[in-house]
């Protein structure tokens, strides 16, 4: 799909194994999705649609491990990083963004931002130090020092897929909803941010600029890609709403336009070395909010499902071709101390990344507003990881010398594989042993924002018991809130769409129906 099988042999025979690598993965995702649809009609929660369609990818990557299937056609399924950053991640992340509930997601964006930016460089630097000095006591096998760093951060990129859809059947809180993704897509972000830096910083060691070029690259790259995928979105709402595409005989022409603008975005960020994943989110953002009102009505209803579709299909064959590339590849099990020791601090990262970021959101929140312990310790457990953190170390494999990225690559193999499994069949468990299941009054995201069990959007009617100077702070963050909100009511929407404050109101809410 996409990848080109091995040069030997005649183009006919080539040909052929191109044809029967193919039709094997059609089966394996028509078999996927068959499979997740019977799941979901039987609420048979501890086996959801992504642990599925692994397993899948990994019994028919062990059958033809075992079997003589030929080189051509395995090549087929090689799973390579190029392939699923530029293919399958773009519409996975743009429909994550198109489909969100803007108002839970920007009213808890400060502890998104905190999670996502402050936490991952938690977890990812006490992950480094922790299998540093393990070591460095000889309980596992020892890495240079910006080696553990790079490991720690590729694998503190968290991927719930899984749980989120789980969070979606279920119906949880909208608040934690958001949190859970905001800040997964932010942390791959600064994932991959940190170990690219990392990468940078272990082949040109200067030890004294090192920690303020971490935090000059990350500034660069998320203010650099929030601009670039918010210009795109702003560049696309003006051409849908002055060129007057919304007429019956160019809306294929309408739809390809606004197909294209997320690719675009998407690959303009990467090719100015920035992060195409947090550019796509804000287009995705912009785009829904501003582009969409200006489509016609069939032109929403196509690229509506469209998205829909796409992401489906990118989303359940990463899975597939992630087990199948697991079952395949070669692995270095004789260090298994490593594996074990890695998992163990894995989890106390992320223990120590969310808990003490939640302390510090809870510290300038009111009452009415902290964040709850059980969605504290839901957000802990959400945090499993999959194809990015996959997709890195199989990265790592060509950047550090040979033997110390192969060692990387299976222990985070083995971690991908038991949390993709173990973590997303027991989230339904989880949820339901932490009471936060119903949360969502009617099981839809995104329709009881304001009536979350205690956990609302921001009021300043009462005082609370936060120390003046911290209220007062915010207010005035209140005050800037609303100061946008009605920016973008007064001149931003009119400026970018066509239609009036009423009409968008109900384009919104004919598009939360559809997704």
């Amino acid at each position: 799909m996409g990848i080109s099988p091995a040069e030997s042999g005649s183009p006919e025979k080539e040909q052929q194994a191109a044809g029967v690598g193919i039709l094997l993965q059609i089966m394996m995702l028509v078999l996927s999705f068959v499979l997740g649809h019977v799941l979901r009609r039987h609420k048979f929660y501890y086996l959801p649609e992504a642990s599925a369609s692994l397993l899948i990818g990994l019994i028919v990557g062990g059958l033809a491990n075992i079997s003589n299937t030929e080189t051509s056609i395995r090549a087929w399924f090689n799973f390579h990083e190029e392939f699923f950053f530029l293919f399958l991640l773009p519409p996975i992340i743009f429909q994550s963004g198109f489909s969100l509930s803007a108002k839970p997601f920007f009213s808890n964006f400060g502890a998104i931002v905190t999670f996502a930016i402050l936490g991952t460089f938690i977890a990812s630097v006490v992950t480094g130090v922790l299998v540093y000095l393990g070591g460095r006591m000889y309980i596992m096998y020892g890495l240079p020092f910006v080696e553990c760093l790079m490991f720690g951060a590729l694998i503190s990129a968290t991927d719930p897929v899984t749980v989120l859809s789980i969070f979606q059947e279920l119906g949880t809180d909208t608040n934690l909803y958001a949190l859970v993704f905001g800040e997964s897509v932010l942390n791959d972000a600064m994932a991959i941010s940190l170990y690219r830096t990392m990468s940078i910083v272990r082949k040109h060691a200067s030890s004294a600029q090192n920690f303020f070029m971490v935090i000059f690259r990350f500034l660069e790259t998320f203010v650099g890609s929030m601009s670039a995928g918010v210009g795109v979105g702003f560049v696309s709402a003006l051409l849908f709403k002055y060129a007057g595409l919304d007429v019956d005989n160019l809306q294929n022409l309408e739809c390809c336009l606004f197909v294209l603008f997320p690719y675009f975005s998407y690959m303009l960020a990467e090719g100015l070395g920035l992060s195409g994943i947090l550019s796509i989110l804000f287009t995705a953002i912009v785009m829904k909010h501003y582009s969409y009102s200006n489509l016609s009505e069939n032109s929403q209803q196509f690229v509506s499902d469209f998205f829909h579709l796409i992401s489906s299909l990118a989303e359940t064959f990463t899975f597939i071709y992630m087990g199948f590339d697991i079952a395949m590849e070669k692995h270095s099990w004789s260090h298994l101390g490593f594996i074990f020791f890695s998992i163990l601090f894995i989890v106390v990262a992320r223990a120590a990344n969310v808990f003490s970021c939640a302390y510090l959101v809870n510290l300038v929140r009111p009452v009415h507003r902290q964040i709850p312990l059980k969605h504290q310790k839901a957000l802990w457990y959400s945090g499993l990881r999959g194809a990015m953190a996959f997709a890195l170390a199989l990265q790592s494999v060509h950047d550090l010398p040979e033997g110390r990225g192969q060692i990387i690559f299976t222990a985070t193999t083995a971690i991908v594989v038991l949390s993709v499994l173990l973590i997303g069949g027991s989230t339904g468990t989880m949820l339901e042993a932490l009471h936060v299941i119903g949360d969502s009054h009617d099981g839809h995201l995104g329709e009881s924002f304001d009536v979350n069990n205690g956990y609302v959007a921001p009021s300043f009617k009462k005082d609370g018991t936060s120390g003046n100077g911290i209220k007062m702070k915010l207010k005035e963050f209140h005050k800037r809130t609303s100061s946008f909100t009605a920016l973008d009511r007064n001149y931003l929407t009119p400026f970018f769409t066509s239609q009036n404050e009423d009409d968008e109101e109900e384009e919104e809410a004919l598009l939360d129906e559809r997704i």
